[in-house]
């Protein structure tokens, strides 16, 4: 009878230090609450007598809300508006260097297409002063092949420039029986403009 009530205590016993143990939420509450408060506790108080604004210093750590706007943000806006303007203001310039270019470039071609005319004009001309001389040297030698009586009346009805052409291009002796058949004012008046057209030849 004894070791049955010696085995009901124990099985008592046992029960009772089971119901006893603390559970999961008592230790969290035993390990991390209690000290949490009290950790909170003593930064009141420190808050109190340093006359810190919990509250402020919490919302400043919190994380802005997005009616917030930082001025960094207000920042960035107005250097990209700034960045705006000025690729707006670049792409201007280039459109207005681009344009003078083009232009340059239509100049020029137009100035090559005008050197390119005054080059076939010149050649135009010079194959002409070439044919002119020609020309020339072939009415000279007519007038070398006639007689000076003949050849003297003929050059006085010639404007001077003509004249002094076909004069300066003859041969000093045909050139010199020609002067003598003139009549001596008209030899005199062409033997001036002979010497003045050598000396403006000369120089």
């Amino acid at each position: 009878m004894v070791k049955v009530n010696k085995k009901l205590k124990n099985d008592y016993t046992e029960d009772f230090m089971e119901k006893k143990s603390p559970g999961f939420f008592q230790k969290f509450f035993a390990w991390v609450i209690i000290p949490l408060l009290f950790v909170i506790a003593i930064l009141l108080v420190v808050a109190q007598f340093t006359n810190t604004n919990i509250f402020e210093k919490a919302s400043e750590m919190l994380p802005r809300t997005d009616e917030e706007t930082p001025a960094s943000a207000i920042d960035m806006d107005n250097k990209i508006v700034e960045l705006q303007a000025q690729i707006q203001e670049k792409d201007a310039q280039i459109e207005k260097l681009q344009s003078e270019l083009d232009t340059a470039l239509a100049e020029n071609e137009n100035h090559i297409a005008i050197q390119k005319e005054l080059r076939k004009r010149i050649e135009e001309l010079e194959a002409g002063k070439q044919e002119s001389k020609k020309d020339l040297k072939e009415i000279v030698n007519t007038y070398e092949k006639m007689s000076a009586k003949a050849v003297a009346p003929i050059i006085v009805e010639m404007k001077d420039e003509q004249a002094l052409e076909i004069l300066s291009n003859l041969k000093p002796d045909t050139l010199s029986q020609v002067l003598a058949k003139m009549d001596p004012k008209e030899a005199a008046r062409y033997t001036e403009l002979l010497s003045k057209n050598k000396e403006s030849n000369t120089n």
